[in-house]
């Protein structure tokens, strides 16, 4: 079968991948170590309802769900697995699980001895996840399984005229969740019709993480009196690029940066383009953090509520590896600006089309908009309502879900 030869050569890549990168390795050791965690903390006679997420994005995407499960059907235990570190390192301690842990590679064998000890009574899978083994597993055992918050493109390989083995991962869903009616369509056209539109779970993640922001009295030190503080959230180096040297021309503006990569030389590298005084979010007290005009974020967990003293947004990754969470940002009212890598992301189209979110191609654009920003109030306001707008428009994915389970 190609779909097993591939996991085994990807099993034999990612041994080797993991001598030489740390992120690799914890994955491989984390992965071991799964079905002892299944042993030692599945209880038996209890109902376990199973949700992965390859990541931390989709976790977020899939935890208002899992929430919902809590407060409404207590009766149930929650197990919550991770494909990657970046999920798993950071919510491995979360409390709205019972059990926590990374989900071994996608053979056969692991699928068959994982259900085996996990027994869940219903599995969600959040976004792109489509894990065959598993996915086979929980259909042989008629235990309903759900996609949620899934969206689906011409391009992928269920629709192409080579895909026909991979159509059939997708009959093994009981119901999938999806964001849009194209994806309706397309799962119409290869015989799929388990389907509802029910929107992205992100919208109610970011009200609900809005309605929750901490309060952050140094960040509020910090802005002060300014009304033209920029928050940079996920940049990289080439974000940097470009509004850095705006920042440093602009004594009228403050600048919260909260970089993607939190390390040493990453961090000694914005300092040395920095020409006004700034200082780390570790470094900062009462005292020093008044003096000034740029605050790095040199630690992770904060920049949810951060975006909520910013007048204006900037999300990294669009000048790359593609943007990072633009909801975050919007729903706090603000215009969110990024780069051009964003047309595979549906929510950056949303914030576009309504005039919330503003596209630049490079460091021209940029100087041009946030001169129209700064001088024009009218501009800012209507862009930061017609983003806050969006998020809010968009909202209740989870209530269409809820009402479509059956426990």
């Amino acid at each position: 079968m190609i779909y097993n030869l591939i996991i085994t050569l990807y099993i034999s890549a990612v041994r080797v991948a993991a001598l030489f990168n740390k992120k690799v390795s914890r994955m491989v050791k984390g992965e071991k170590e799964t079905f002892s965690i299944l042993k030692s903390q599945i209880k038996t006679g209890e109902k376990y309802i199973w949700f992965h997420a390859a990541s931390l994005g989709e976790f977020e995407q899939g935890r208002p769900l899992i929430e919902a499960i809590r407060k409404q059907y207590p009766q149930y235990r929650i197990l919550q697995t991770f494909f990657s570190p970046s999920g798993y390192e950071v919510r491995k301690d979360y409390k709205g699980a019972d059990v926590v842990c990374y989900l071994p590679l996608d053979t056969p064998r692991n699928a068959k001895r994982f259900i085996e000890l996990a027994q869940p009574c219903m599995a969600f899978f959040i976004k792109y996840e489509f894990w065959q083994n598993y996915l086979n597993e929980l259909h042989r055992r008629n235990i309903p399984t759900y996609s949620v918050s899934s969206i689906f493109r011409p391009g992928q390989i269920f629709f192409r005229w080579y895909g026909t083995g991979y159509r059939k991962v997708l009959k093994t869903f009981t119901h999938l969740f999806v964001q849009n009616e194209e994806s309706v369509r397309l799962m119409k056209s290869i015989g799929v019709t388990d389907v509802t539109i029910s929107g992205d779970t992100r919208f109610d993640r970011v009200i609900d993480i809005c309605r929750q922001a901490k309060e952050l009295p140094l960040v509020e030190a910090f802005k002060g009196t300014n009304e033209k503080t920029f928050v940079a959230g996920s940049s990289w180096a080439p974000d940097e690029d470009i509004f850095i040297p705006y920042f440093n021309a602009h004594p009228e503006m403050k600048l919260i940066i909260a970089p993607h990569v939190i390390d040493e030389s990453h961090l000694k590298e914005i300092m040395s383009k920095l020409h006004r005084p700034a200082v780390r979010y570790t470094h900062a007290t009462a005292e020093n953090i008044r003096q000034a005009d740029c605050l790095i974020i040199d630690c992770f967990g904060l920049l949810s509520s951060i975006y909520r003293y910013g007048e204006i947004a900037y999300i990294g990754g669009g000048f790359g590896v593609g943007i990072h969470n633009t909801l975050e940002a919007a729903v706090y009212g603000i215009p969110v600006i990024f780069g051009p890598n964003n047309q595979k992301f549906s929510e950056a189209q949303g914030l576009k089309s309504c005039g919330g979110g503003l596209e630049i191609h490079g460091k021209k654009d940029f100087n041009e908009l946030m001169d129209k920003l700064l001088s024009n109030y009218s501009f800012l306001d209507k862009s930061g309502k017609r983003a806050g707008n969006y998020v809010r428009d968009n909202a209740g994915a989870l209530t269409r879900i809820m009402n479509r389970l059956r426990f």
